[in-house]
């Protein structure tokens, strides 16, 4: 588990058809590495992945031919990556939930600088636009953001990017057409789930309470 608050860049390498290599910058390396073992997991921009091997400055990490193809981790070598060690007992929770499961790639479409911050506009897919709804979270690059604006089916989204997150993070880095990986609120997809059986879809053995409707969130504020 991860909180969306990246605590620094890396570059991107690979070894084999399985293997990444990553190379912290020195500054990350100084935040990232003096207690990481082999077995913990990183989000490497925002996939969760699993350290095999340590090195003087970064790490080798394992990444399945499933996970290369819906992420941009097979995308190119040498790219900057954002990286975050996964969330600790007793630490700060900033940010949102960000599991490290990518539902899938977005685009940059747009990024327009502002008085306050950059304002960046990426379009999804329909496995990504089902969670994106105005004021929630998503994960770009496993950057907690929040959804500023969108369209009704979340096709498109824009955020506001505060100038330090954009200065520490590979989204100083993305041009137009750009991929990023995307993932949704974890919540969200409980929701959708439970609104699916509540309307008789899927296994319903293990429900005792009422079904949970769409009209039961309106009605206790949820919507």
């Amino acid at each position: 588990m991860f909180t969306g608050l990246i605590q620094g860049l890396g570059t991107l390498q690979s070894l084999s058809n399985d293997q990444l290599k990553i190379t912290c910058t020195s500054e990350t390396a100084k935040l990232v590495m003096p207690d990481l073992a082999i077995g913990d997991s990183v989000a490497v921009d925002g996939v969760c992945l699993t350290v095999v091997e340590i090195l003087p400055q970064g790490f080798v990490a394992v990444a399945s031919p499933e996970t290369r193809d819906r992420s941009t981790l097979g995308h190119g070598e040498n790219a900057w990556v954002n990286l975050e060690t996964s969330l600790r007992v007793g630490s700060k929770l900033g940010g949102h939930f960000v599991t490290g499961h990518v539902d899938g790639i977005g685009y940059l479409q747009a990024s327009v600088q502002t008085a306050t911050s950059w304002e960046m506009t990426f379009t999804t897919s329909p496995v990504v636009s089902r969670y994106v709804i105005s004021k929630g979270s998503i994960a770009v690059n496993g950057v907690s953001l929040t959804v500023a604006d969108c369209d009704p089916e979340g096709t498109w989204f824009m955020v506001a990017v505060i100038p330090h997150t954009y200065a520490e993070t590979n989204l100083k880095h993305l041009h137009p057409g750009s991929p990023v990986n995307l993932e949704g609120d974890i919540l969200g997809k409980y929701v959708e789930k439970f609104l699916r059986v509540g309307q008789g879809e899927g296994d319903r053995s293990y429900m005792t309470a009422d079904p949970l409707t769409s009209t039961f969130l309106a009605e206790h504020g949820y919507l």
